[in-house]
């Protein structure tokens, strides 16, 4: 029951941003086909890369196009749906979670579903789309790749909530720990043969960018139950490990002192 009543809770939460999302018609729109324009010019290097050196280790062009979308499309639904997460930093910070935790739904829950960014949509679109074109998915793995997408969204969720925990020890650290988001972004699109050795073993730990990328992007191009059984485990322990930095963190927290409510 009480379960049920969080997922009723965070459903009505994310449709009142995309109403607050969509309020700004004009603003929406411009956001989210910029946001594919930016994704399609940032992929016309690979289409040249690929058309040169035909592939890295294995990986070929059409495994590039899967991974990128893959990663856009998770990237963009946690935008569009958990968007808050980018402003957790902020909030521990400045001592704003107090409205937050004087209600009676979990404080992050609240957190990272107050907040939706159109240009979200605008990576959701592109990320179907360049899946679409990799040749990877068809209705047999449909469902594997709907799960990817999935799994890929948590991980980006879980890694900024990781990240932006750090306010809890550091001060004004919200720069510091966009730098860590970014950088896990930026190593998720890059072919995965590139990194061997110590860099690997980061970018599936305190960089989760396998985690993120690497193992869902495994779901579509080969679905098994074993490789499934690898990313659903990575997915959930990394977002134990966040949710128990954050409420570790938040035995820390210094109340603003603000008085406040958020409908």
């Amino acid at each position: 029951m009480y379960h049920s009543r969080i997922a009723r809770f965070f459903a009505r939460l994310v449709v009142t941003n995309l109403k607050s999302a969509f309020a700004l018609r004009a603003s929406f729109w411009l956001q989210m086909i910029f946001m594919i324009l930016n994704n399609v010019t940032f992929f016309v290097f690979w289409w040249v890369f690929f058309g040169k050196v035909g592939n890295v280790g294995g990986f070929e062009l059409s495994h590039m196009q899967a991974l990128f979308g893959v990663c856009a499309s998770g990237f963009g639904l946690m935008q569009a749906l958990l968007g808050g997460v980018r402003h957790l930093g902020r909030l521990i910070d400045e001592g704003d979670l107090d409205p937050l935790l004087s209600q009676p739904k979990p404080a992050l829950l609240y957190a990272v579903g107050m907040r939706s960014a159109p240009s979200g949509f605008g990576d959701f679109i592109s990320g179907v789309g360049f899946l679409a074109i990799s040749g990877h998915v068809s209705g047999q793995n449909l469902p594997h790749t709907v799960l990817a997408i999935t799994t890929c969204c948590l991980t980006f969720t879980a890694s900024g909530v990781l990240f932006f925990s750090l306010a809890f020890w550091l001060r004004r650290s919200e720069t510091l720990a966009r730098q860590l988001w970014d950088i896990t972004l930026t190593f998720a699109l890059y072919p995965d043969p590139l990194f061997t050795g110590g860099l690997r073993l980061l970018l599936y730990t305190l960089i989760p960018a396998g985690i993120v990328a690497y193992l869902p992007l495994q779901l579509v191009t080969h679905p098994t139950w074993s490789v499934m059984a690898w990313v659903l485990s990575a997915t959930a322990i990394y977002g134990f490990v966040a949710l128990a930095v954050f409420h570790y963190g938040l035995r820390r927290y210094c109340s603003g002192s603000r008085f406040g409510t958020f409908g």
